[in-house]
């Protein structure tokens, strides 16, 4: 990915008025933040439905002075600039409408990676939530240890969880509301700091950028959109742990709870996604692993013999070829490495399926049969 891209996603983030939905079908449509500007008078021949005022807030020299002092910040200091199409960028996310088109990321984490969970609740963290995330994130890590943890860093389940994840030496990312010049809250600076070395800190703020409230309710959409489930350890009945179980239930992802005592202020909000069916009740890392399917991931396939002699399609032939190379991979990775919307790759891989190409296996993993 070029510098030019980076600079011209970061403008895009820029130009006010856009917003997330809007910059995302932009280069969905074009192609890329950089044709997006280099079109953008003959946007309205590429895109006819484009509303003429989308255009006009195009026309924003100062935002490509502010991007390039952005991406010299990021250089000098380490941090990824990711953009929508980067190979990097996490997958599960970009599938999201209103993905960020620019993130920035500073740490090691795959965030690709096949196992990832989002562990989010109360700031007011009882010491039953406390003790549940010391246990569950012990037990994963036996159960699964690929997983990666994603979770906010703010007090109370956010941190423990990430702490957890730490002791268990499980990568873990927090999602943070603000630019990667600073840390909110500061007391976790040293949490952040072992973070880095094992996982990372990622944010579609830029620097400058104050922890502002409704940062934190837009950021909960990267959380829950960026992982496979997303788990609601305490809440209350409001609550922004709540909004995350909300946008991972719109983005079709699964989501669970943890059950408390009926009166519990922080077990209020867990207790009623269950009863609104809104998540399912866990328990433990064997309660999750078993809903999620992932306990048989790792359970050599079955000997099928492939149809050798199937007539492909060039986009089936790159799906097989990167099969062959890289073995046995999650959608989401299929879904990068093709280059290729997921919901064509679906189709295309039921497709595979009926001609004996590959064998879908439990979690979203696929396998090219011999």
């Amino acid at each position: 990915m070029t510098n030019d891209e980076r600079i011209c996603a970061i403008a895009l983030t820029l130009c006010e008025g856009i917003g997330h939905i809007n910059a995302k079908r932009l280069i969905d449509e074009v192609g890329s933040a950089t044709a997006v500007f280099e079109n953008r008078f003959h946007l309205r021949e590429l895109i006819p439905d484009i509303n003429q005022r989308l255009v006009d807030m195009l026309d924003n020299p100062n935002a490509f002075k502010r991007a390039e002092k952005e991406l010299n910040f990021a250089d000098k200091n380490n941090i990824t600039c990711l953009t929508i199409k980067d190979e990097h960028y996490p997958s599960r996310l970009r599938e999201c409408e209103d993905a960020p088109i620019a993130l920035f990321f500073k740490g090691n984490a795959d965030m690709n990676r096949l196992h990832i969970i989002a562990m989010v609740g109360t700031r007011m963290a009882t010491p039953y939530g406390k003790q549940f995330c010391a246990d569950f994130v012990r037990d994963l890590a036996a159960l699964c240890p690929d997983v990666v943890i994603v979770s906010g860093l703010a007090y109370g389940i956010d941190i423990h969880s990430h702490r957890a994840a730490l002791a268990n030496h499980l990568p873990t990312i927090g999602v943070l509301a603000h630019g990667l010049d600073r840390l909110y809250p500061y007391h976790h600076r040293q949490t952040a700091k072992e973070m880095i070395s094992n996982g990372g800190l990622l944010t579609e703020y830029l620097t400058e950028t104050n922890p502002d409230p409704f940062n934190f309710v837009e950021r909960n959409r990267i959380v829950a959109g960026m992982t496979d489930a997303t788990i609601v350890v305490e809440s209350a009945l409001k609550g922004g742990s709540l909004i995350t179980a909300s946008l991972a239930n719109s983005y079709n992802r699964d989501c669970f709870a943890v059950p408390g005592k009926i009166g519990d202020e922080f077990s209020k909000g867990c207790n009623q996604l269950i009863k609104d069916n809104k998540a399912s009740l866990i328990t433990n890392a064997e309660d999750f692993i078993n809903a999620m399917g992932w306990q048989t991931t790792s359970a050599k396939p079955e000997a099928i013999q492939r149809n050798l002699f199937v007539e492909l399609s060039d986009e089936e032939a790159l799906v097989v070829k990167i099969l062959q190379q890289r073995g046995d991979l999650h959608i989401n990775t299929l879904t990068v490495e093709a280059n290729m919307p997921i919901h064509q790759l679906t189709s295309m891989l039921f497709g595979l399926e009926m001609k004996g190409v590959v064998k879908a296996l439990v979690g979203g993993v696929y396998h090219l049969l011999a």
